[in-house]
């Protein structure tokens, strides 16, 4: 019989289920509590339930905990890298940053990507398979525990398109904020997309008051196309109009997030078209110096033409920064570890099989 995924559930949920067990309803509350604020690692922790009680649910449900199994940091700014092993023997990476205004960390929400964007890690192998909610929330939990630090900030701008995993997601953002738990505020959570625009107009009839941040990275629907093959289904006008809903829905602002690649859309026309599209909307642009992978004939632009593109935003009144670059020494682009982690076992396997032959 296939275990419950317990740390899965929302508080309302597991009260239910703790009916279900027999069992009064405070101590769903209580397991809740450590799971989510107290971030247990397994039920055997939770030392003021019963013995008999967390023997019950270590036979009833499934715990996520995940493992860490490679741990890089940043020399240049503390940056940290870390790559989770699951239950499946899949694994996924997260990076934990350091700003003044607190501690962010940036997960994934899939195993590997189905979006094909031409300068990301994450797609080159395919989608394995989505992440659970408790998946996505023990990349927190997990890299809270190891780094003694509180986390105050969540991107899930790791590997994978987060609304390709619509339902896991809400379930995580909802469990994430939760007064009940960790309590994040959902202000200081982000989403990123590379433009689903089905479910971009769901996400704005869900009462939520997170940042979306849309992954555009180019000003015109041709060059949009050569870097990402989502371009093929939805055009630049739909992203825009999904935009503007979501904006007009939630109040709240959104970011645009635009990698400059050198020589292909970071010309002053690439900004001047960028302007049009961006000053009818409520919106941040965040220009990201693109992280070079070695599968990818991709450069990053010069230090002087990334100034001067956002140079001509800012004239034309548009709100802009540069994404300041961490963890550039250590696989700093998404998908980079875990494919290096990947070939590695690969190359490992290889050999077993000739010994074996």
């Amino acid at each position: 019989m296939t275990k419950k995924d317990i740390k899965s559930m929302t508080l309302d949920e597991l009260i239910l289920e703790m009916e279900t067990l027999g069992e009064k309803k405070f101590r769903a509350k209580q397991c809740y509590e450590w799971m989510h604020k107290r971030q247990a690692r397994s039920f055997s922790e939770m030392s003021n339930l019963s013995k008999d009680f967390r023997e019950k649910c270590g036979n009833t449900y499934e715990y996520t905990a995940l493992e860490a199994v490679d741990v890089q940091e940043s020399k240049l700014d503390g940056t940290k890298k870390f790559l989770f092993r699951l239950s499946d023997d899949n694994v996924v990476e997260s990076v934990f940053m350091r700003y003044k205004h607190g501690n962010s960390v940036c997960i994934s929400s899939q195993v590997g990507c189905r979006m094909g964007c031409k300068f990301c890690a994450s797609t080159l192998d395919g989608l394995e398979r989505n992440l659970t909610a408790a998946e996505m929330l023990d990349q927190i939990y997990a890299i809270t525990l190891l780094t003694g630090e509180r986390v105050s900030n969540v991107v899930v701008m790791g590997t994978g398109e987060p609304l390709d995993n619509y339902d896991n997601l809400l379930r995580f953002i909802r469990i994430l904020t939760d007064e009940n738990g960790l309590n994040i505020s959902q202000r200081n959570v982000t989403v990123s997309t590379c433009g689903l625009v089905p479910k971009m107009y769901e996400l704005a009839e869900e009462n939520l008051q997170i940042t979306l941040a849309l992954s555009l990275h180019a000003s015109t629907d041709e060059k949009r196309k050569e870097l990402m093959p989502i371009a093929n289904k939805y055009s630049i006008a739909e992203l825009m109009a999904a935009c503007k809903n979501y904006f007009e829905k939630t109040g709240r602002r959104i970011t645009f997030e635009y990698s400059l690649v050198g020589g292909v859309n970071d010309t002053d026309e690439d900004a001047r078209r960028l302007v049009q599209l961006a000053s009818p909307l409520c919106c941040h642009i965040n220009l990201i110096p693109v992280n070079p992978i070695k599968e990818r004939d991709f450069v990053q632009s010069e230090t002087r033409r990334i100034e001067a593109f956002k140079n001509k935003l800012e004239k034309n009144k548009i709100n802009v920064t540069i994404r300041r670059e961490m963890g550039r020494d250590i696989d700093g682009a998404c998908g980079q570890l875990r494919r290096r982690h990947i070939l590695a076992n690969k190359e490992t396997d290889g050999v077993k099989d000739v010994f074996h032959n």
